[in-house]
């Protein structure tokens, strides 16, 4: 059996959804190794891998990109953290292989400078991505604005005039910088995102057609597996058993994003309405709330017997909470404030599953009459939530992982 080492960005949102491959490869014999957020460490040990944290100063670069005025100001404070990440996360890979002598790597695609390091190891690494990939297509629209798919000759044209101009920001920004880091460890250059994308042996995206927009030109080391979905073993909240309305799950993002006025509008928006509101807040408290009678805020529930009796989420975009509901059948009102979330949204909205509220637009009546739309989409969702079934989860991830990685130990 093989030794696996799996390195996370300080990301909830990527370790959980990466946890339940490693727990099946566990579950197959092969041990494994975590280096993720010192938070999650103890829990981490408590399935039996062998988990320490990431460097300290790694944790230390906050995402600041909330700060920032517009989408493309946005993009380049991202851009900036994972660089600067970079400069201490390829050394702590390299520590980490040192220390745990793996046979196989798998990496975060958000820990740039981790992917440089397992690319110049002498061993099979992997990366994982629980978010849109940002890879170019004829048949997909260019990654970041959140356009629909073309149609027609027209939406043609606006791809082909659209996809210099949005990721040539995007490459502009992040391919000098990966580049000296690729330096460093003595790798070539990467000239664009998708040679980025393509260094990777095998890449497990966590999603899955036609939740993501079937294209004829996936690379081939692409591997859609759909969502894999985990979070800490804890018991449904007394209160839940309580509530006897319909109930809307209101969530935003584990990381401080600024997005907490989605709270306060559902709470307003849905305050008349049949149902009953559940909304967390993981990133922090939002200051003082008018909460209705029929809703409730919790800094953290767990979202699974939530959803098992919600006829909606609201969420703020991010992937692994909208396939979190989708995956259960559950339509979703995306509400996208930043990052891959207007992406997410769209999605959202072309595959039938819901309903898409920019930020910009938000409003207690818009957003009510957003979740209305959503309610509609309950069969959209259902069809969603059968094809991330069939796409096999961490079963088929850890396949891919034996089958491309381990084939010859």
């Amino acid at each position: 059996m093989a030794r696996v080492l799996a390195y996370t960005s300080p990301a909830r949102g990527h370790l959980y959804p990466l946890t339940p491959i490693l727990l099946e490869l566990q579950r197959r014999g092969h041990s494994v190794a975590v280096r993720t957020l010192a938070s999650e460490v103890g829990r981490m040990r408590d399935l039996g891998f062998a988990a320490e944290a990431i460097s300290d100063r790694v944790e230390a670069i906050a995402h600041d990109d909330w700060r920032a005025s517009n989408a493309r100001a946005g993009l380049a404070r991202s851009v900036a953290t994972f660089v600067a990440r970079s400069a201490h996360d390829a050394p702590d890979l390299q520590g980490a292989i040192g220390a745990e002598r793996p046979d196989a790597v798998i990496v975060d695609i958000n820990s740039w400078g981790a992917l440089a390091a397992a690319e110049a190891w002498d061993g099979p690494w992997a990366a994982f991505c629980p978010y849109p990939l940002a890879i170019s297509s004829k048949d997909a629209p260019p990654f970041g604005p959140g356009f629909a798919p073309a149609r027609g000759p027209l939406g043609r044209l606006r791809d082909r005039l659209a996809r210099p101009i949005v990721m040539g920001t995007l490459e502009r920004a992040m391919v000098p910088k990966t580049n000296a880091v690729r330096a460093r460890l003595g790798l070539p250059p990467v000239a664009n995102v998708d040679e980025v994308f393509g260094r990777p042996p095998l890449l497990l995206y966590l999603t899955a057609e036609p939740f993501e927009y079937p294209r004829r030109d996936w690379p081939a080391n692409v591997v859609m597996v759909g969502p894999c979905e985990w979070e800490p073993a804890s018991e449904a909240p007394e209160w839940l058993a309580d509530i006897t309305a319909p109930i809307v799950l209101v969530t935003t993002s584990s990381e401080f994003q600024g997005d907490s006025r989605l709270i306060q509008a559902a709470l307003d928006g849905l305050a008349d309405e049949p149902v009953f509101v559940v909304a967390t807040l993981p990133a922090g408290d939002p200051g003082v709330l008018r909460v209705p009678a029929n809703a409730r805020v919790e800094r953290f529930v767990p979202h699974g017997p939530i959803l098992d009796r919600a006829v909606c989420a609201i969420t703020h975009g991010g992937m692994g909470a909208t396939q979190k509901a989708l995956a259960r059948g559950v339509p979703v009102c995306a509400v996208p404030f930043g990052r891959d979330q207007p992406e997410v949204a769209r999605r959202v909205e072309v595959a039938r599953a819901g309903s898409r509220l920019p930020a910009g637009q938000l409003s207690a009546e818009r957003l009510r009459d957003k979740v209305r739309e959503a309610t509609g989409h309950a069969e959209g969702a259902r069809r969603i939530a059968a094809a991330f079934n069939a796409a096999g989860g961490a079963t088929a991830a850890a396949n891919a992982v034996e089958q491309r990685l381990l084939s010859s130990g």
